[in-house]
């Protein structure tokens, strides 16, 4: 039996593992935390769920329909839209396509002019009926190039595309390539926008829970890479046909690995007694002054107690504030532009390396794109695009490419 290394037990390095196993093979993953999930984590505090980050899930991504269960995640549903939030008064941009009732909202017509509703709706039938091998092989641009090369006005840009998807990239300038606007825009008016119940850790633990041939090895740092060897930080060299890296190459490689730059973010959780509104709904700030660029009350995720919600608040830009006086400071901007008041702090989440900063973006790579030298294949999002779906691509890709590489040698 050949043995078979992934060094990474997030969403690449775990559907890698499930391929190889479906294969016959018993694959051995090194994890230098001590739990799976890569940058998918969740921790249970006060009795609530915190995703490290404010995060969702797509259910049109076409590789978690391959792979997941999404029935047995418990998913709950986020409307289509958001409120537009500024100085204590706020409008819907809800997707009347979704929901008939946004038809009839009045702010939705405050909230842009009909010759911007129009384009958004001509847009949506466009990349409806793009494959995406077309969007990932058109000529890329910045996505705020295309919207403006698309007419949308100013107004709805500053107010909706750029606190919106600036949370969906994680930048706020949506310098974000423009294939990447487009497939995300896709799958936003694809499928639905959901998060489980449990936190979005039950995703990486769901392809977790259907392993029962992979060793896993935690709190296990690996140093470095070689053709078939695997070097721990303790020193102890471990022989290996077949590496498969789903997780940054450059710190395991004495080879040249160009520097990927990463989007980060700051996500602080608070307790509340009240919510300013029943929709289960994205809250957005559109005023450039604000720190906080979106916020979420998170519906049944408390456990065991009423009457408390817990809500998240998403910073994109860069600060100089400490912890104690950002805490403040966002209460403040709570206040001030969303009427939100009384809500207690739990915990405050910083994360460097949120979203790859990729240019040429890819659904998918050639095989000669992920092999390394001798017999190491690489996987992780950062190869293709910064999405969830792609996370799953790469590990798929890498683990066929050592099934490949085997049989050939057969």
């Amino acid at each position: 039996m050949k043995k078979i290394n992934i060094v990474g037990a997030g969403v690449s390095g775990l559907i890698a593992a499930k391929i190889l196993e479906e294969h016959g093979f018993h694959p051995n993953i090194f994890e230098e935390t001590s739990r799976i999930g890569g940058r998918i984590k969740t921790d249970v505090l006060n009795g609530f769920f915190l995703d490290r980050g404010f995060q969702v899930l797509l259910t049109s991504y076409p590789a978690v329909r391959r792979h997941l269960n999404l029935e047995k995640l418990n998913l709950i549903n986020i409307q289509s839209g958001a409120y537009i939030f500024d100085k204590k008064r706020y409008k819907l941009l809800g997707d009347p396509s979704k929901n008939i009732n946004f038809i009839f909202e009045p702010s939705l017509y405050r909230s842009v002019n009909l010759f911007d509703l129009l384009r958004i709706f001509k847009l949506k039938l466009k990349l409806k009926n793009k494959d995406l091998s077309d969007i990932f092989s058109s000529k890329e641009t910045s996505t705020i190039k295309y919207l403006n090369n698309n007419g949308f006005s100013q107004k709805i840009i500053d107010s909706f595309f750029k606190p919106f998807f600036g949370g969906v990239f994680l930048e706020s300038k949506l310098e974000t390539s423009s294939r990447m606007f487009e497939f995300i825009f896709k799958m936003f008016s694809d499928g639905k926008v959901s998060i489980p119940k449990n936190g979005m850790e039950e995703i990486p633990k769901q392809i977790f829970q259907g392993l029962n041939k992979t060793t896993f090895n935690y709190n296990t740092k690996v140093k470095e890479v070689y053709k078939d060897i695997i070097e721990l930080e303790k020193g102890k060299k471990i022989k290996s046909d077949y590496t498969i890296i789903a997780t940054s190459p450059k710190k395991l490689f004495r080879n040249s690995f160009k520097q990927i730059t990463w989007n980060s973010s700051e996500t602080l959780y608070f307790e509340t007694e009240n919510k300013i509104f029943k929709k289960n709904i994205i809250g957005l700030i559109s005023s450039s002054k604000s720190l906080i660029n979106n916020f979420y009350y998170y519906p049944d995720t408390y456990l065991g107690k009423t009457n408390k919600f817990l809500l998240s608040v998403t910073i994109l830009n860069s600060h100089n504030f400490d912890a104690e006086d950002l805490i403040q400071k966002v209460i403040h901007e709570l206040d001030e532009y969303c009427d939100i008041k009384n809500v207690k702090f739990i915990k405050k989440y910083l994360i460097p390396h949120s979203i790859p900063q990729l240019n040429n973006l890819k659904e998918r790579n050639n095989l000669d794109d992920i092999k390394q030298f001798g017999n190491v294949f690489l996987a992780g999002d950062q190869q293709l695009n910064g999405s969830l779906n792609a996370a799953i691509i790469s590990g798929e890709q890498a683990a066929y490419g050592v099934i490949k590489s085997i049989q050939n040698k057969l």
